[in-house]
């Protein structure tokens, strides 16, 4: 398996759902556990192999440059020779070696769509994946870039069934509740983690949503599949997901730490 594909994690958006956290800091930057949401998917692609990311910035962008600038020093215990030029000696070493990341202004307002079409010129292979900057799951990446290759196909998506947010009621047309269901699945939606191959980049244009004109063109020409994924998938959306992240991660149930 190539594992110099590159990971494309869209990291611009307002996170307006999420505004306790997001009124100082860009959604990917609010913390579970201490670590930025971003840190716990880079971590699940790096556990695969997969090392190198391109962040694509929007919105509060200058805080994910600052984090990453100053990674090494936050990250590790150092000594100060002042005076020298050498002036710095770290003296322990974080668990994220060999990370390459790419940071990127794709633009405060762009769609999502527009800000993958802005990295084309990083993307020098023939397959890249593309996920969100607040989902977390334990997909297994490495079985999921195998369908992809195995099908041919443009692109492939993870297809997840989240729970329902609302208990589900059976009921008849005169307005009797036969059955009232809490915690039901929902139908199949696109939990992100996309593998595509670059003539993707074909479909898009720096003004258009992902989700909706490219996604449906690569559907209707049979270009796009689903990799089924019934394990653990959290989009990190409002302050109600992120507090039951930090709780699972207070609790010491953590399934998307396949690290």
């Amino acid at each position: 398996m190539d594992q110099n594909i590159p990971v494309v994690i869209l990291c611009g958006g307002l996170g307006t759902r999420l505004r306790e956290e997001t009124e100082y800091k860009p959604k990917p930057m609010v913390e579970i556990g201490g670590k930025p949401v971003l840190w716990h998917i880079m971590k699940v692609y790096a556990h695969y192999g997969f090392r190198r990311f391109i962040l694509c910035l929007g919105y509060k962008g200058n805080v994910i440059k600052d984090y990453f600038l100053n990674y090494e020093a936050m990250s590790n215990d150092f000594t100060l020779h002042l005076g020298r030029k050498d002036s710095l000696t770290y003296q322990s070493s974080h668990t994220e070696q060999g990370f390459d990341i790419t940071l990127v202004d794709t633009g405060l307002k762009t769609m999502t769509g527009g800000r993958v079409k802005r990295i084309e010129q990083f993307i020098n292979s023939d397959t890249f994946m593309v996920t969100y900057g607040d989902g977390l799951a334990n997909v297994d990446i490495g079985a999921l870039v195998a369908f992809h290759r195995h099908h041919g196909k443009l692109t492939t998506l993870t297809a997840t069934r989240p729970p329902s947010r609302y208990g589900i009621l059976d009921m008849t047309a005169e307005g009797h509740v036969h059955r009232f269901r809490e915690k039901v699945q929902t139908e199949w939606i696109n939990g992100g983690f996309l593998v595509c191959n670059r003539r993707v980049f074909d479909y898009l244009d720096a003004d258009c949503v992902l989700e909706h004109e490219p996604m449906a063109r690569l559907a209707a020409e049979g270009q796009l599949m689903g990799f089924r994924h019934e394990g653990f998938w959290v989009g990190m959306d409002t302050f109600r997901e992120y507090e039951l992240l930090n709780q699972m991660w207070d609790a010491g149930d953590v399934p998307w730490r396949v690290w």
